[in-house]
């Protein structure tokens, strides 16, 4: 997903990409999986995308969204309302996620900012769980923010617990299987009530993270036909209803 200030992340994530083997030839791949038939199919943006046009969004397929509200815990997209928003009322289900900066802050304390500045879930059937998003750190060399794996699981657990505190949801957890495997040391805590939301780009979601049998979005690509990054949600619509009604 996107951080969307200092350096650009977009070259922050090529980088983590090719590391992780994302993506094929140091090219995004543009295609929608053999595997998406009838899924509905979804994007997320950050401020990268600004003002987005909504009902061409859903006119090429857009089903559902999830967009950046917060990174840290001082930093808000000052795209979040139109995004947020608008996305809605063109009829696309949409939630909010948060960038983690675990070397900043507490996660209670992210968790908290994020909930004040539109992380906050409703079971209103277009409301999507709030979602964290941990990964690569784009800031620094220092491997998993300079946190131990039991520090980094704690910390998920702070954001976590406070998130389910002032929501009565988990968050769902975007990553990597390598980033989680290597900076959780493939921590089995949060697969039984926490959604996965995996970034692979390729042509295949591949291998899970430790935990998780089971994957709720998969994001194969950094662009494409919808704005931002390119998701799939595993399932019917009619379960992305049920999954955002909680």
């Amino acid at each position: 997903m996107a951080r969307d200030h200092k350096p650009s992340r977009r070259r922050a994530r090529v980088i983590a990409a090719s590391v992780a083997t994302l993506a094929l030839s140091g090219t995004a791949l543009a295609e929608i999986p053999v595997s998406a038939a009838g899924k509905p199919r979804g994007h997320d943006v950050s401020s990268h995308q600004k003002n987005v046009n909504w009902q061409k969004a859903k006119s090429k397929g857009a089903r559902f969204v999830y967009v950046k509200a917060t990174e840290s815990h001082t930093y808000r997209n000052p795209h979040f309302k139109q995004q947020y928003n608008g996305s809605r009322n063109a009829g696309i289900v949409r939630g909010a996620y948060h960038f983690a900066v675990p070397n900043k802050s507490s996660g209670k304390k992210q968790a908290a900012y994020f909930m004040s500045h539109g992380g906050r879930w409703r079971a209103d059937g277009w409301t999507l769980p709030p979602a964290l998003d941990i990964e690569h750190n784009p800031y620094s060399k220092r491997k998993c923010y300079g946190l131990s794996k039991t520090g980094m699981v704690n910390w998920i657990k702070s954001f976590s617990n406070e998130v389910q505190r002032q929501t009565g949801r988990r968050p769902v957890i975007y990553t990597t299987t390598k980033w989680w495997n290597n900076c959780t040391g493939g921590s089995r805590a949060f697969a039984a009530n926490h959604a996965l939301w995996l970034a692979r780009w390729s042509s295949t979601s591949g291998t899970l993270p430790k935990g998780w049998s089971y994957l709720t979005i998969w994001q194969y690509d950094n662009g494409g036909e919808l704005p931002g990054d390119q998701n799939l949600f595993n399932g019917s619509m009619n379960q992305l209803k049920r999954f955002a009604r909680g």
